[in-house]
């Protein structure tokens, strides 16, 4: 089969949750025998490197971005509100990508168009002009229900309105492409039943992250127990909930347990986190090696109240066989079972509670670590993940 797959931001190299989702689809499709070709958007904040790309990657791939300018502009921001167009998808359409798309759908044919989610829906219009190609959107998130959630937490009074305006602006922009497009690969089961309560009737299919299971070794570090959290902080969901541990969460362990430990660190770490030096915790940065990081370490925090979709980095720490405990926002996605191979706290004093059991009985984290590997094995191996995509295009083609 041959498959464009047009990215929102570089799937290479796979740094965060976005890419490292694209990547595995891009990865698990060549591996599983398809022709892909990769057309990504280049940002100033996401840049494609090239040179960086291994070769056979490069070659299999025929992977090229354009560049798009998606810095925050008040003046456009302010005329998409008047307009009723909604900004956080508007600013990814440029004519250079669209020129891009014209050029390369006039010379060659594919079967299958897949999108990266939906900030690479605006170009629509010329795929259905230029190609025949059936058009399936890989839902990483239902965008709406982030922003409705962020909204619902909103402490400013100013903003809050204007949060809320937004998550119904782009709640109406996502029915209207869900019907546009020929199929739906939500990442969610949840995502997809909720698209279907509210009135999509386009095919719709779940397909889960994957990982390739060899490149996740089960790991028991020595020492005491180091809570951790590992994230880029210039997503609010990720800092919304760091703010509210530090501040909501932390103080009461530390308070029981003077020698507890917590490791914070992701790419855009806020300075003031950095330099608070709060009792007990380490904060850093971007680390080189995510997959070390976490194999260091003993157990995962994942205070989210703002997300949606699957959380990367919580199938990636289960991949390694280590203890998670989590919000029921943050484990959203994932067929858990709470107390068995996850913990799950939805209050300061639940996730208190939680980080003291596993610090007085540290076997808890080995117990619950090893159930979350075996449920990863089970259900988020990507090469049968593929398979049910793969399997979801062929029935689009023959239609």
């Amino acid at each position: 089969m041959r498959i464009l797959q047009l990215c929102n931001k570089p799937p290479y190299p796979p740094i965060d949750g976005g890419s490292k989702a694209m990547h595995n689809i891009t990865q698990g499709l060549l591996d599983a025998g398809h022709e892909v070709k990769v057309l990504c958007i280049s940002t100033k904040k996401h840049p494609l490197k090239v040179a960086s790309i291994p070769d056979e990657l490069r070659e299999r791939t025929r992977i090229e971005g354009v560049f798009v300018d998606t810095s925050l502009n008040v003046v456009d921001a302010f005329t998409d509100l008047v307009t009723a167009d909604n900004y956080n998808i508007s600013r990814f359409f440029s004519p250079d990508m669209d020129i891009r798309l014209i050029q390369l759908l006039s010379q060659e044919e594919f079967d299958i168009i897949h999108l990266e989610s939906l900030f690479v829906t605006p170009y629509i219009p010329t795929l259905r002009r230029y190609s025949n190609a059936r058009i399936v959107l890989r839902s990483h998130n239902l965008e709406h229900v982030i922003q409705e959630r962020i909204a619902q937490g909103e402490r400013n009074i100013l903003k809050k309105p204007y949060r809320k305006f937004l998550a119904r602006q782009l709640k109406a922009y996502e029915d209207k492409v869900l019907q546009q497009v020929d199929g739906v690969a939500a990442i969610t089961a949840a995502d997809a039943l909720h698209m279907g309560e509210h009135g999509c009737t386009t095919p719709i299919i779940t397909i889960p992250f994957g990982v390739n299971p060899m490149e996740y070794e089960a790991s028991r570090p020595p020492g005491e127990l180091i809570f951790f959290h590992l994230g880029s902080m210039d997503w609010m969901p990720n800092e919304e909930g760091i703010r509210w541990l530090l501040r909501a969460v932390w103080p009461r362990v530390i308070r029981e347990h003077p020698k507890a430990k917590l490791h914070l660190a992701g790419n855009r770490m806020p300075k003031d986190m950095i330099r608070a030096r709060l009792p007990g915790t380490t904060v850093v940065g971007r680390v080189p090696d995510a997959n070390r990081y976490i194999s260091q370490r003993h157990v995962m925090l994942v205070p989210l109240f703002s997300a949606g979709g699957m959380r990367v980095k919580i199938i990636e720490g289960m991949a390694m066989g280590k203890c998670i405990i989590s919000t029921a926002i943050g484990a959203e996605g994932i067929d858990h079972t709470p107390g068995k191979n996850i913990l799950i706290a939805d209050t300061a004093a639940a996730f208190t509670a939680e980080i003291e059991k596993v610090l007085a009985d540290p076997g808890i984290a080995d117990t619950i670590g090893t159930d979350a590997r075996k449920l990863i094995l089970k259900r988020h191996t990507n090469a049968e993940i593929i398979k049910d995509l793969v399997a979801f295009y062929a029935s689009l083609v023959k239609k």
